[in-house]
C-alpha cells in the first residue's frame, strides 16, 4: 500500500533569523503552524519533523515530543541524506518535503501537488517549478525511488543541502510535473527568514484574523493583503530585507 509522509524540514542555525522554527507567532511557535496545517491535509498519511543532530536542534525535539510529533535527526548539512533516512525509517512510498518557516502553508494546496504528481505517474511535482503562488506555499512531493536516487547520486554541496535540485535540474531524466495557476501571487512573501518577515506576519495575523485557520482560503488572504496598503508596504520591506541579508552573506 502506497503511504505518503509529510517531511518537515527543520533546524534551529539559519544564518539570517536563528531559531526562527519556534519564534512565537500568533499564539504558537512557527512550527506548530506548520504542524497543524499539514495535519489538515487530507493526502497525507504520515508527518514527521526532520532536524539535525547540532546541539542547537535539541530544541525541536524537545517541542516534537512535547507536540506528539514524530521527529528524526540527521546531517545538519547534507539534507537530503537525512531526507532519505527518514523516508526509510517512517516506511515512505511517497515524500512530501515542506520546510518549517512557512506559517500559512495551505493543506489544500498541498494535497493539490500530491494529487498532481499521483494524476501525472511523475517521479516529481512542485508548484515551485514556475512559481506563482506566494512564497510560504511551498511544497515538493516525489517518490522514495527517485529520493533514493537522489541521495545516491548528488555530488554538489546545493544537491545535498537543498534535498531536490538533483531532481528538478534534470528533466530530461526523471518525469516532472508542475502546479500552476492562472495569476502570480509570487509578489507575496509569506515566509520566515528575517525579522522583517516576522514583522510582516504579525501584520498579516493582525489584519486578517482568518489567516489563523488552517482551512482559510489562500486566496481570500492574498486579496486581503493586496487591499491592504499597510500590509503591501510591510511586503515590500520583508522583500528588502530579504535582499539586503542575502548580499551579506558570503559565498562557500
Amino acid at each position: 500500500m502506497s503511504r505518503t509522509v509529510a517531511i518537515i524540514q527543520a533546524r534551529m542555525s539559519s544564518r539570517r533569523f536563528p531559531g526562527k522554527v519556534l519564534v512565537p507567532l500568533a499564539g504558537a511557535p512557527v512550527l506548530e503552524h506548520v504542524v497543524n496545517r499539514v495535519r489538515r491535509a487530507s493526502r497525507v498519511d504520515e508527518l514527521m519533523v526532520a532536524t539535525s543532530v547540532a546541539l542547537a536542534d535539541d530544541a525541536i525535539v524537545e517541542w516534537a515530543r512535547s507536540f506528539g510529533v514524530l521527529c528524526i535527526r540527521g546531517s545538519e548539512s547534507d539534507v537530503l541524506s537525512r531526507f532519505a533516512l527518514a523516508a526509510t525509517v517512517y516506511d515512505a512510498s511517497v515524500v512530501v518535503r515542506v520546510t518549517a518557516d512557512c506559517p500559512l502553508l495551505s493543506p489544500m494546496v498541498l494535497d493539490a501537488v500530491v494529487e498532481a504528481r499521483e494524476a501525472a505517474s511523475a517521479d516529481y511535482a512542485s508548484n515551485t517549478i514556475s512559481r506563482r503562488f506566494p512564497h510560504g506555499l511551498d511544497v515538493e512531493c516525489l517518490t522514495r525511488s527517485i529520493l533514493e536516487a537522489a541521495a545516491a547520486g548528488a555530488t554538489l554541496a546545493e544537491e545535498r543541502e537543498h534535498v531536490t535540485p538533483y531532481v528538478y535540474n534534470r528533466p530530461s531524466q526523471f518525469r516532472i510535473a508542475s502546479v500552476t495557476i492562472p495569476d502570480d501571487w509570487s509578489w507575496l512573501r509569506w515566509t520566515l527568514d528575517t525579522q522583517e518577515d516576522l514583522r510582516l506576519l504579525h501584520a498579516l495575523f493582525a489584519a486578517a484574523p482568518s489567516a489563523m485557520n488552517p482551512m482559510s482560503d489562500w486566496r481570500s488572504t492574498a486579496a486581503i493583503f493586496a487591499s491592504s496598503p499597510v500590509l503591501r508596504a510591510a511586503n515590500e520591506s520583508a522583500i528588502a530585507a530579504k535582499d539586503t541579508a542575502a548580499c551579506a552573506i558570503p559565498l562557500k
